[in-house]
Order: structure tokens, then C-alpha cells, then sequence
């Protein structure tokens, strides 16, 4: 079986890719939409490096594993929280999250956004275009991988010594 290739990266480096997306901005957003939990930390590091003070929070979530054998990988997720009450008509909206893989929890936010009459753009810190189950892709990111990322956020919840013991202490 082949598994795909994991990388650690600490603080400093989210920082760096925050950094480096910014300038690639070609609007200001009235808005920003973390997808949780993911994106809640890198949204927060966004939102105060470009100005954005209105936050919202979304979450998705997959098909139980019975029905994800069913479907496979082209179900889109459900969406789980959204903010309701969010004024989003008309708003230039960022809907960010840390990594695009397939690339379906991030579309289906940007697609609840374009529901609720808002112009949404899709932002993460990783795009891996090999795993891309869609015909789009980020309209920003900090950089393209083809690894498995481990965020500092995920080492910081389950402890060093769990992410390196599942990791085969190779990270």
C-alpha cells in the first residue's frame, strides 16, 4: 500500500506561508471563514496579518464510513455549522483552511458562501494538486506539496510522542 509522504512543519513556517500569500491578494475581503478545526489557527494568523476583523466559523462533515465505501471520494461533505445569522450577501469572503487535498471541504464552504449571496475566494497554506478531486483549485496558497502535512497545531493536541509513534517517527 502506498503511503503518501508526511512533513512537520513548525510555526515559523505556517508564519512564512501566511507571508507569502498576502501579496497575492487582489481584493480586500469584508470577511473570513475558517473551516474547523483545520483552519482555525492559520484563519486567526490570516485575519490579523491582513485586516480582516469579521470571523466566522464552518464545519463539514464526511459520510459515516459505511456510506463513504458507497459514495467513495466524490461525495461532498455535509455541512455541519455555517454561519446563519452571517450578513455574507454582497461581502467579499475568504474561506480558509490549512490544507486542499481533494479539495471538497474547502468547496463546499465556498459554495455555502455563494448561497448565501456572498463572493467567496478559497485560500490554504498547502495545495496538493495530486490529490485534487475537482476541476478547481485554491484561488490562494502558500505552497503546493505532495505530502501529508503536520501542522504544529496537531502536534500541540496530540503530543509529540503520538504524532511520531504514528508517523513511524519519521514524520
Amino acid at each position: 500500500m502506498n503511503h503518501p509522504r508526511k512533513e512537520i512543519i513548525g510555526y515559523q513556517e505556517v508564519s512564512k506561508l501566511i507571508t507569502l500569500i498576502l501579496p497575492q491578494f487582489e481584493t480586500e475581503f469584508n470577511a473570513i471563514i475558517m473551516l474547523s478545526p483545520g483552519g482555525i489557527i492559520p484563519t486567526g494568523m490570516m485575519a490579523a496579518a491582513a485586516g480582516i476583523e469579521e470571523i466566522y466559523l464552518a464545519q463539514v462533515q464526511f459520510p459515516s464510513e459505511t456510506d463513504l465505501e458507497e459514495a467513495k471520494l466524490f461525495t461532498l461533505p455535509k455541512i455541519a455549522q455555517f454561519p446563519a445569522d452571517a450578513p455574507l450577501a454582497d461581502k467579499r469572503v475568504l474561506v480558509m483552511n490549512n490544507a486542499w487535498g481533494s479539495g471538497r471541504t474547502t468547496w463546499a464552504v465556498y459554495k455555502q458562501v455563494e448561497g448565501a449571496g456572498g463572493i467567496p475566494s478559497t485560500c490554504v497554506l498547502h495545495y496538493n494538486p495530486y490529490r485534487n478531486l475537482l476541476k478547481y483549485q485554491p484561488d490562494y496558497y502558500g505552497a503546493i506539496t505532495d505530502a501529508y502535512i503536520i501542522y504544529p497545531w496537531d502536534i500541540d493536541q496530540a503530543g509529540p510522542d503520538r504524532v511520531y509513534l504514528e508517523n513511524g517517527g519519521r514524520g
